[in-house]
């Protein structure tokens, strides 16, 4: 039995087993201009008899779930209170639930106050999905990401006061040949500011819906970095990351040349063995036409 979705739909991969409910519509957002996400979208908040008589049907069909994620890609900017309506509703339907999540934008994090943040951990949201993407203010500000890197680690570790998982991504490639130094040594110094509990690094990849946009706003001529200054990229970043408590560390995303992981800081030096394995023997990495955003 699948739900009525409104496609596109995404999730992270970890969600893969997660049991999906669109609780907004699209991106309130939407404006970064490296995503292509959920531009087919207006942003909408769904009505909540739809949602409740959605999690009825699934309950019936499905009453041992225990993952959750709560689409689409702005759940968090629901308004407090329609969010405890939900979480209280879904643990009365699935009580086997052991973690429910969903996407957090930066915005969406410091738009809810304290009080509202404990108030939805209380009722049982337990992780955010962060994108980052980079900590360099010069880079987040040519893609239009509505954040700069003082307010993503404010944003995150306001998150992690009231005891949030959080899996942040960030974008490798993102600022090109002429940013790589920037984009990188600020990028793992937020990280290391936040101490997320996963990390995950992707790897820029424009589609052709929103490729003509990125080049347009970013302002200047934007030259991509290759497969080897890809590597280059992910050994800076692993090199200068230096988490206070261990942080699962994973470029396996369609989008990255190789999978690589493990927990930092322990496996560093083992990470940078295989990145300096693979600079060697490049013909090791996934070719172009395996990988996507």
């Amino acid at each position: 039995m699948e739900l009525a979705y409104d496609y596109p739909l995404y999730r992270p991969p970890s969600e893969a087993n997660s049991l999906i409910f669109q609780v907004t519509l699209g991106c309130s957002f939407n404006k970064c201009s490296f995503c292509n996400m959920y531009r087919t979208k207006e942003y909408s908040e769904r009505k909540w008899e739809d949602i409740r008589t959605e999690i009825d049907m699934m309950a019936k069909f499905y009453p041992d779930t225990r993952r959750i994620f709560l689409a689409d890609g702005d759940a968090l900017n629901m308004s407090k209170d329609g969010l405890v309506q939900i979480l209280q509703y879904l643990y009365q339907k699935f009580p086997n639930i052991e973690r429910v999540s969903c996407y957090a934008m930066p915005k969406n994090l410091l738009q809810k106050n304290d009080e509202e943040l404990k108030a939805l951990r209380a009722a049982g949201l337990h992780m955010f999905y962060v994108g980052i993407e980079s900590g360099n203010d010069t880079v987040l500000k040519k893609v239009t990401k509505g954040a700069t890197g003082k307010s993503i680690v404010h944003a995150c570790n306001k998150a992690k006061k009231h005891g949030y998982i959080l899996s942040c991504m960030v974008i490798l490639g993102l600022g090109g040949k002429k940013y790589t130094k920037e984009h990188i040594a600020d990028t793992a110094k937020v990280l290391g500011e936040i101490a997320p509990d996963y990390v995950g690094a992707l790897t820029l990849y424009l589609e052709d819906g929103v490729h003509e946009e990125f080049m347009s706003k970013y302002g200047e001529s934007f030259d991509f970095i290759d497969d080897v200054e890809v590597l280059d990229e992910l050994e800076r970043l692993i090199k200068d990351f230096d988490p206070k408590t261990p942080v699962l560390f994973r470029a396996n995303h369609a989008s990255n040349v190789y999978s690589i992981g493990g927990t930092m800081p322990d496996d560093r030096k083992k990470i940078l063995s295989l990145i300096e394995g693979l600079k060697q023997h490049p013909e090791m990495l996934k070719p172009k036409f395996l990988r996507r955003f």
